[in-house]
């Protein structure tokens, strides 16, 4: 149970990246779609416990030449971004002794690499604009993170995430390292065991609210996230699974440039492998990894990319 920790603090943070949007404003938005579900979602720990996770996620895609995008209060004709992306997640289980319930806080510190290509035929910005940006971005934090347990198989975990606009945002820049707004995502996550079997199945769930970009008038509609996975379980710390993810969006975008873009909607699938690994450390933590590969396999309106993966390590003690 000492790893079940790493659920609901990672599926909170992981994964919602920046500063080139997606069917929201710039076209990504906070979430990456496959990347919100790790192995034990919805388990909090019966132990209070502390856990050290970081994560990379890396992806390099494009919204296609000629597609109208949304971006720093201004419409391109089309965009392609890469963006790096480092989170550091810290997170405490509360001792609350036995019972059902547990709780847990989490905060993550994340660091963001980005470079953003985009044309311009109008406004005050024209031609070909190429940018980058590196710095800390919006920090992310849930005060409360509860746990249930319906038996020693099934359990689920809700908690609201909360991204603060900390980090520097230009409305003359195409990269940058915030989105200039608050998001808030209530989440529900699920894990179910099927330990005849060496399986294990985890759903996480959340609608993301944003708050209006002052900066550019612009406001993006509620996203609603959906991550799943099956993992198979090898021995000897190893398993390998499926994960499939879909990002659905929730009504228009407003704003004068949505308005124009008739509220810019969108939504995208990604499917793909995932393979972990868990050991001992010492006589008390444990150390696991994990690496992800969760290609776009649909999508209107989001950054469309290939190479999307995702690797984490997280050590709880």
């Amino acid at each position: 149970m000492r790893r079940s920790i790493l659920a609901a603090g990672l599926s909170g943070a992981a994964l919602l990246v920046p500063a080139a949007s997606h069917a929201v404003e710039g076209a990504l938005g906070r979430p990456v779609t496959g990347t919100g579900v790790v192995p034990n979602a919805g388990i909090v720990s019966p132990e209070p416990i502390m856990a050290v996770n970081v994560a990379q996620v890396y992806l390099n895609g494009s919204i296609g030449s000629g597609r109208a995008v949304p971006i720093v209060g201004e419409t391109s004709a089309g965009i392609n971004a890469e963006i790096a992306f480092t989170l550091a997640t810290f997170m405490k289980v509360w001792d609350t002794g036995p019972g059902a319930w547990n709780f847990a806080s989490s905060f993550t510190l994340p660091y963001l690499w980005t470079e953003v290509n985009a044309s311009f035929a109008a406004g005050r910005l024209q031609g070909a604009r190429s940018d980058r940006a590196s710095n800390l971005f919006d920090i992310t934090f849930a005060p409360i993170i509860a746990g249930y347990h319906f038996s020693k198989t099934e359990h689920v975990s809700v908690s609201l995430n909360i991204w603060a606009p900390t980090g520097q945002y230009d409305v003359n820049a195409l990269a940058n390292p915030s989105l200039n707004n608050w998001t808030f995502v209530p989440q529900v996550a699920y894990t179910k065991i099927f330990a005849a079997y060496g399986l294990e199945f985890d759903a996480v769930a959340g609608v993301q609210f944003y708050t209006r970009n002052s900066a550019t008038d612009y406001r993006n509609a509620p996203l609603f996230t959906l991550d799943t996975m099956l993992l198979k379980h090898f021995g000897k710390g190893f398993s390998g699974g499926i994960i499939v993810g879909t990002t659905q969006q929730l009504g228009n975008d407003s704003g004068p440039t949505a308005d124009r873009l008739n509220g810019f909607v969108g939504r995208d699938w990604a499917v793909g492998p995932i393979v972990t690994y868990d050991t001992k450390v010492g006589a008390r933590s444990m150390l696991s990894l994990g690496i992800r590969w969760v290609p776009t396999v649909s999508s209107k309106n989001r950054i469309d990319s290939t190479r999307t993966f995702m690797g984490t390590a997280t050590l709880v003690f």
